[in-house]
């Protein structure tokens, strides 16, 4: 796999790509992650990407041009599955979009700024608008390596354990249940007997069990979901 990013901000990148899983996954050459500056396309010598909404208001706008010259470039030299923007008023990442998108060959994300890009942007080049939570952070950076580390997990050969990966929180619309390890009592606290009985089905009848209650209790949104696919 191949993910392009292009940001403003591209430094904000840097620590998350460079250590822990992610890291290891670019080291075994299973992912190819490209960090592209936008001010390296500026419209002029100042490395100006920005300019003032038409209309008035607050805030600066991304400017087209830079972002027309750096996308043109890239979709010359590689067909994306996906053109991603980064947005707070994108689709709401949830783990169904990751695992589609962990079958994906290359993608191509765009990380918002100031008050967001042009919207000849998103009309032209974009496919897929995705945000990380109905809340504003001062660029998509952040979001766009959130979106990456939920999608490279999934990709076999990057979590030592695969199957780990598959029992996490939101793969059958249930949350993960409660987890334990050494020692078996902590001041007092013990580990449930049945996860050190050694009887393998019933440690797992016992987790499911604890999903349900879980995501019943904690995201009951989630759990209708649930019920809905079983029914």
């Amino acid at each position: 796999m191949r993910i392009d990013i292009i940001s403003a901000q591209p430094k904000l990148l840097e620590s998350p790509f460079s250590h822990s899983i992610l890291k290891r996954a670019q080291d075994k050459g299973i992912v190819e992650i490209m960090v592209h500056d936008l001010r390296d396309y500026s419209i002029n010598n100042q490395q100006q990407i920005d300019d003032y909404a038409f209309g008035g208001g607050a805030g600066m706008v991304l400017r087209i041009e830079p972002i027309a010259k750096c996308m043109d470039k890239l979709l010359a030299e590689r067909t994306y599955d996906a053109v991603i923007y980064m947005t707070p008023d994108g689709e709401t990442l949830n783990q169904s979009t990751s695992n589609q998108m962990s079958m994906f060959e290359n993608i191509l994300i765009l990380c918002g700024h100031y008050k967001g890009v042009d919207q000849r942007v998103r009309d032209k080049y974009i496919t897929h608008e995705i945000s990380i939570g109905d809340y504003v952070l001062t660029g998509g950076e952040l979001g766009a390596a959130v979106l990456v580390d939920s999608i490279l997990r999934l990709i076999p050969g990057v979590i030592n354990d695969e199957t780990s990966a598959l029992t996490d929180s939101f793969q059958d619309n249930l949350l993960a249940p409660p987890v334990y390890t050494r020692p078996a009592e902590y001041d007092g606290m013990k580990v449930p007997d049945i996860l050190i009985s050694g009887h393998l089905k019933k440690i797992e009848e016992w987790r499911f069990e604890q999903s349900i209650e879980r995501t019943k209790e904690r995201r009951p949104d989630i759990y209708e979901k649930y019920k809905g696919e079983i029914s």
